[in-house]
């Protein structure tokens, strides 16, 4: 069951330049995550989340996001899903990211929402309204196989429905594309993965993808990760040892063929290496009101 919790501050900045997602901010709505994607990097103990089934409701976020949304001097993009997702199953009960984004349209700030879930498409309305500033939706999709999915990412939407969701909101016209991060070695390096992704997302009328050929694995993921393979994929597991011993950066042995593949297709397809972003501008009070601003 989910424990509600009080948090002392919600807004945290990005260290400039954010060369990935285009982010000034991030939020966390919650602590934990319900998707349990074997890979997650939120499980090094760097982080200090403790377990990630463990699953925490910030109950005062949108007390707190009204509050200190008002006073920052420097309007820039507002990232979802750094350390878990936004849209996991307990967002249906406690409505936090729909509340968020409806105080963050009130103040004309952009996002970006990274997710793994189809429920980003009954928030359709308020990010039609965010468009109108910057709004981004990108779907984290590692393997365009739902089986694989299944073990890789258990309690996540498959990706099936992530493409169904993509649709909508390109139909909608709303900037979305994919995240195609971790690519896991010797489980989805292959070509034939990497066009169904690309080919897809195309056709669900994807923008942008960006990818990330391997997987950062540290303390704490690491020994989850290894895990997990030893369960699902006998053998996978001294593979990695082999290639990789300790290493915090996990290059697929492939990622040279795989990034010239992926930039062919690209090229085929129309489709954005990175994600346009919204520039930072400094925030203007109202003729007339002056507030106090913080960084």
């Amino acid at each position: 069951m989910p424990r509600e919790i009080f948090a002392r501050t919600i807004l945290n900045s990005v260290q400039q330049p954010d060369p990935w997602f285009g982010l000034k901010y991030s939020m966390n709505l919650y602590r934990g995550c319900q998707h349990g994607c074997i890979y997650c990097d939120s499980r090094s103990t760097c982080y200090q989340l403790g377990s990630l089934d463990d699953i925490r409701v910030k109950t005062n976020a949108l007390e707190l996001l009204a509050d200190q949304l008002p006073r920052k001097r420097m309007r820039g993009t507002i990232g979802f899903g750094s350390m878990n997702d936004p849209y996991m199953p307990v967002e249906r009960k406690y409505r936090l990211t729909r509340g968020a984004l409806e105080i963050i349209n009130k103040n004309r700030f952009p996002v970006h929402l990274l997710t793994k879930s189809d429920l980003v498409l009954r928030d359709i309305d308020v990010l039609q309204e965010i468009h109108k500033v910057y709004a981004a939706v990108s779907f984290t999709i590692t393997t365009a196989d739902d089986r694989l999915a299944a073990e890789l990412e258990p309690g996540a939407p498959r990706p099936t429905a992530r493409f169904e969701a993509m649709q909508a909101l390109s139909d909608a016209g709303i900037l979305t594309g994919a995240t195609m991060m971790p690519v896991l070695p010797f489980l989805e390096d292959d070509p034939e993965n990497i066009t169904a992704i690309v080919e897809k997302a195309h056709q669900a009328g994807a923008s942008y993808l960006i990818p990330a050929f391997g997987v950062t694995l540290r303390a704490g993921s690491r020994e989850y990760f290894y895990r997990q393979l030893d369960q699902r994929f006998p053998g996978v597991k001294e593979r990695y040892h082999q290639r990789f011993g300790n290493q915090y950066q996990c290059s697929s042995p492939r990622w040279k063929e795989l990034t010239r593949l992926f930039t062919s297709l690209c090229e085929q397809y129309n489709l954005m290496g990175n994600i346009p972003v919204f520039e930072p501008e400094k925030v203007t009070a109202p003729p007339g009101q002056m507030k106090l601003f913080e960084d």
